[in-house]
């Protein structure tokens, strides 16, 4: 008689697979939770100090930035000695004036370091001695001379960044009806432009372990300094004045910064496209990052820039809708938008679907930020329309 084999034992069904977001929570360090419960303790700080001077919009935008900013300081561990630093500056210089606006001429401190205008003056300086030291690094293959420009680009973002949060409370020493986040006119914005380079640089010279791009880079962000500098003095337009009625909008708040990251981005990228473009005729090859280095940070510059200004063309369309009562009214601003954003997305097409690499490409990011520099101040200065209180 044959026995019936028995069934082979069930095999036990496979154990899930621990989540993404539980692999990422259990390797934070202590530091990590540390500093993600500094942010908490700071968001609810500012709600408790200023929440009488937010509006809604004010209290999401604020929320939501607390877990941005603990993403980015746990991906990038320079940033939280940043971030750290530039509250505490700008914390001192917000406390030393007492609510009162005429101690930026009478304290120490607010008048020499703290002061927005003060803070600012220490970044453009920063930001020149630092492109200086990068080239000298360049020049001479001095590692000492690299690391001295990286740390001024560190201290230039500092000082820049507190001048900024400083100027936000200056405008509200002035009237709370003249309160304003300092994005608003184009001096502001150039230090936004500056420090938003900046930033996007030092993150990719950490990634990539090197500095070898700082001295390009840096010439960007020093010309945008050069035009700050004369905005400011031949214009007065470091002066604060109250907001015109077109930007009293909570658009602004999220609209102008990602619009400037983007501008940022694309910035950055032209100027390794650059340096790749000397790399491929042999000049610096010994001395500048391997070309596929070189096309690896203008790729991921161009992408960030796309998403950030496709987000910012989205918000500003909701903007218009609000203000204008439609989305799209072809103004020369919107049209020139549209042309970057064309111009950046064939960038990106072409090298994602076409498998385009090499010369092409850095001249491409070249020329794209002559496109940009038009959509950002050329408009403004050659042509009239919805945008123009942005004239110069």
């Amino acid at each position: 008689m044959e026995l019936a084999s028995s069934p082979p034992p069930a095999t036990p069904p496979a154990l899930p697979s621990p989540a993404p977001l539980g692999n990422w929570l259990k390797r934070r360090t202590p530091g990590d939770w540390l500093y993600a419960f500094a942010l908490i303790a700071g968001g609810i700080a500012t709600f408790l100090r200023y929440g009488d001077l937010m509006d809604g919009y004010d209290r999401a935008i604020l929320a939501i930035h607390v877990p941005i900013l603990a993403v980015i300081g746990c991906y990038w561990r320079p940033f939280r000695v940043f971030l750290a630093l530039v509250t505490l500056l700008a914390l001192a210089g917000v406390g030393l004036y007492q609510d009162d606006l005429a101690r930026a001429e009478q304290v120490f401190f607010l008048k020499y370091l703290l002061s927005s205008q003060t803070a600012i003056s220490w970044m453009s300086a920063l930001f020149f001695i630092a492109t200086g030291a990068y080239w000298l690094g360049l020049a001479t293959r001095s590692t000492f001379a690299e690391h001295t420009g990286s740390t001024l680009t560190w201290a230039a973002a500092v000082m820049g960044t507190t001048g900024l949060f400083v100027r936000w409370y200056e405008s509200y020493l002035l009237g709370p009806e003249i309160g304003h986040i300092p994005i608003s006119n184009l001096y502001e914005v150039f230090v936004l432009f500056s420090l938003i380079t900046a930033l996007l640089y030092l993150f990719y010279e950490g990634r990539y372990a090197t500095r070898k791009l700082g001295a390009f880079v840096l010439l960007i962000i020093s010309a945008a300094v050069l035009f700050l500098l004369w905005y400011a003095f031949t214009r007065e337009a470091y002066q604060i004045q109250p907001l015109i009625p077109a930007l009293q909008s909570y658009w602004m708040k999220v609209h102008v910064p990602a619009n400037f990251i983007g501008y940022g981005a694309f910035a950055l990228a032209a100027m390794v496209g650059i340096a790749h473009l000397l790399v491929a005729r042999g000049i610096l090859t010994s001395r500048l990052p391997a070309p596929v280095v070189l096309e690896d940070v203008m790729y991921k510059a161009i992408a960030i820039g796309f998403a950030f200004f496709t987000i910012a063309t989205i918000l500003g369309a909701l903007w218009a809708a609000e203000a204008w009562g439609t989305y799209w009214q072809w103004d020369p601003k919107e049209t020139w938008a549209l042309i970057v954003w064309l111009n950046y997305a064939a960038w990106l097409h072409m090298r994602l679907t076409r498998g385009l690499r090499g010369a092409i490409l850095a001249w491409w990011a070249v020329v794209g930020l002559f496109v940009t520099t038009f959509a950002f101040i050329g408009v403004n200065m050659f042509l009239s329309g919805l945008h123009s209180y942005g004239s110069l």
